[in-house]
């Protein structure tokens, strides 16, 4: 989660280190590890005093290094210097994580008798028989209204891959923590012990009556798409994989209003896209619905054109009949040339920045690629006007949390039965209606994900489209009161 670039280093805090230090008292120890610490570009981001008696002194230091490699490398350094002894080494991320982050809370009190009855037997029993009589209203009288299940298998966590789903459930506690933080939606993760996706739908499947919705992750690619559309077809409420579509609503809300600062038409753009997986095909699908004409994709194996033999699927052949009009054959590098735009959404340091000077004026880049960008973004802003990463450490940093807690809460504020392709497109007109035009600039393309105003412009939009379109159960209206009362 860092780089380098011109010598400077940029250090996220997901690498992060408390060390306890017993330093003699002795002139110049502390400087002796605050140099070391310099020395191998780290950084001391808080010094705390713990006790202090004649001859010792105990200090906390809180170090930020590059990586795991480094902080490995600095502490055995460290070991070494006289009249300090290390007492004890923490990883903040992993104090952060520890014993999970998420616990299950009572909304109704619990304290005498009465409210036991109420809750559960015997009054709970009239509540069974008034939803067998009528299931929707589980709706009104259950945590259904206001949850999603959070499923995966493992196969694609973040830029890491297939790690099972064990190593899966930090990822989703974390999706679901900014579910409930940013849109009071409560998200449940269910990380799967399998990897077939018909034993994945069937369990979905049978789960789903106590959910409002489904949000599929880090599932990899092409069975993402089969489990996805066979979900959506047998599930009245909303399946959504925000790999591919949270990706996608972020990407062309940013794209609207970089078009607003260079003053470029849609229609006109030449796009160069690397990558051509879940999220390739997703963002080109809105793109094209937006009004994009043009786009060249490219993959592991070069462009993607129809009649290519070699390593294609069907999520591949669909890509390549609705890009890629010319049949372009020849290497990214060359079909930069001329572009306006180009969207990475595959792996790091693809190609130098050099060759994006053959980009159209005033061009776009969104290196999008996790932890590593395709291209430097640092060395990319000498040749293009506007930068986008999905790294928090440069500015415009593309994140899907900025589309899927609004796409959630605007759909279960109408009881939606899907998600459907108007909803996304509301949803990224929205988001990028947050950034003003008196903010607007080339690091400020999208909004922060704290703006208070994203989650509430989304829903509502994507709330009023899913009226609009037929997908929701009741009014936005009907379903106000409720709402606020939930965040309240």
């Amino acid at each position: 989660m860092n780089s380098k670039s011109n010598g400077k280093i940029f250090i996220e805090p997901s690498h992060t280190l408390i060390v306890r230090l017993r330093l003699k008292r002795q002139g110049g120890n502390l400087a002796r590890v605050i140099g070391m610490i310099s020395k191998s570009h780290g950084l001391v981001s808080a010094m705390d005093m713990v006790s202090a008696a004649k001859d010792v002194i105990v200090r906390d230091l809180t170090i930020r290094v590059h990586d795991e490699a480094a902080g490995g490398l600095l502490i055995k350094d460290m070991r070494r210097l006289k009249g300090i002894d290390i007492v004890n080494v923490s990883d903040r991320v992993f104090l952060f994580h520890l014993g999970g982050k998420l616990e299950i809370k009572s909304r109704v009190p619990l304290k005498t008798r009465e409210d036991l009855s109420m809750a559960y037997t015997p009054g709970v029993a009239r509540i069974c028989s008034a939803i067998a009589q009528r299931p929707e209203d589980a709706y009104a009288l259950t945590m259904k209204r206001n949850s999603v299940a959070i499923v995966t298998d493992g196969t694609a966590i973040l830029g890491l891959g297939d790690l099972g789903p064990e190593a899966a459930l930090p990822v989703m506690e974390g999706k679901a923590i900014l579910f409930k933080q940013f849109a009071n939606v409560d998200a449940f993760p269910l990380c799967l012990a399998t990897k077939d996706t018909d034993e994945i739908v069937r369990t979905v499947q049978i789960l789903a009556p106590a959910f409002g919705g489904v949000n599929l992750e880090d599932i990899s690619a092409p069975r993402c798409f089969e489990i996805e559309s066979r979900l959506q077809k047998l599930l009245d409420i909303p399946v959504f994989h925000d790999d591919q579509h949270g990706t996608a609503i972020v990407v062309l809300a940013a794209l609207f209003n970089s078009l607003r600062l260079v003053q470029k038409s849609a229609a006109r753009l030449k796009i160069v896209m690397s990558g051509a997986g879940a999220a390739g095909l997703a963002v080109t699908r809105i793109l094209l619905r937006a009004g994009v004409k043009n786009i060249i994709g490219f993959d592991r194996s070069g462009a993607v054109f129809q009649g290519r033999q070699e390593h294609m699927n069907p999520a591949k052949t669909e890509f390549a009949r609705i890009t890629n009009l010319d049949r372009f054959e020849g290497t990214i590098q060359s079909a930069l040339r001329g572009a306006d735009v180009f969207v990475g959404l595959s792996q790091g340091n693809l190609f130098e920045a050099r060759h994006l000077k053959n980009m159209a004026r005033d061009g776009i880049v969104f290196a999008l690629a996790n932890p590593t960008p395709e291209v430097d973004p640092q060395q990319a802003a000498r040749y293009v006007r506007i930068v986008a990463t999905g790294r928090s450490d440069f500015p415009n940093q593309i994140n899907n949390a900025l589309a899927f807690p609004g796409v959630f809460r605007g759909a279960l504020n109408v009881r939606a039965r899907q998600i459907n392709e108007p909803m996304k497109l509301a949803a990224a007109r929205a988001l990028s209606k947050v950034v003003g035009g008196s903010e607007l600039r080339e690091d400020y393309i999208v909004p922060s994900i704290f703006n208070s105003r994203v989650v509430a412009d989304v829903s509502r939009a994507v709330s009023a489209a899913a009226t609009r379109t037929g997908s929701a159960r009741v009014r936005q209206s009907q379903e106000a009161g409720a709402a606020t009362a939930l965040n309240s």
